[in-house]
């Protein structure tokens, strides 16, 4: 973003929030009147089955505009939450409004995180589909280097990642036994480990040929706004 769109959406934010951990932020089929923007911490958006089991279906890092889809479908099909303590600014949809009606190239720029959304859950559908356990949870931790590392938080393969075993069990598709398992072999294999919060990866190059991992999904280049106005 320009430094005048940077501006433009910090001009646009109602109200910085802080959030503790495993709060529920939007509930599905609430009316959604704003935005989220992650600043700090860990997020997630999840759904229940009918006996109240939990599949995360996204994590999301500080960067994320979590719940943008919100603005254009006023309601959620699913929960959103915070895993972590969080700081978030909120961006209310009147807001939003005005951008969409001044700003095309930042409104771009919006919908550009959106799609980026709808690509990473393509991505999460090949992962549960077609990958076994050990190389789901690979990915998944190939895809939060790749991401965490595009806002520089990520430091000689050591990223902060402060989530359960359980909350990475339930995005994986696998129990938590299997995933203390898998993180055990890839522990030993002398692929990355998973330890307080902490991932270090050590062989980046193996970890991405067991997940199959391909980070082209992720546009770590942006979009393309070449000729388009402020």
């Amino acid at each position: 973003m320009t430094p005048d769109d940077i501006a433009t959406l910090e001009n646009s934010v109602d109200e910085v929030r802080a959030v503790p951990a495993r709060t529920i932020v939007i509930r599905r089929d609430e009316r959604v009147r704003y935005s989220s923007l992650l600043l700090e911490g860990v997020m997630c958006r999840y759904m229940d089955d009918r006996q109240g089991n939990r599949q995360i279906v996204a994590f999301h890092v500080p960067g994320d505009f979590v719940d943008l889809h919100g603005f254009a479908m006023r309601y959620l099909d699913h929960d959103v939450a915070t895993l972590t303590p969080t700081k978030v600014a909120l961006v209310g949809h009147d807001r939003l409004e005005q951008i969409v009606a001044h700003r095309p190239r930042l409104t771009r720029l919006l919908w550009f995180s959106t799609l980026l959304d709808a690509a990473m859950h393509r991505e999460w559908v090949f992962r549960l589909g077609r990958l076994e356990a050990d190389g789901r949870v690979a990915h998944l931790f190939c895809e939060l280097h790749a991401r965490l590392a595009m806002v520089d938080l990520v430091r000689d393969g050591i990223f902060r990642f402060p989530v359960t075993q359980i909350d990475i069990a339930e995005a994986a598709g696998v129990t938590p036994v299997h995933l203390n398992r898998v993180l055990r072999s890839l522990r030993e294999r002398g692929l990355m480990t998973f330890r307080a919060g902490e991932v270090h990866i050590l062989d980046i190059a193996a970890l991405t040929a067991l997940a199959d991992f391909d980070p082209g999904y992720l546009y770590g280049g942006g979009p393309t706004l070449d000729g388009a106005k402020p």
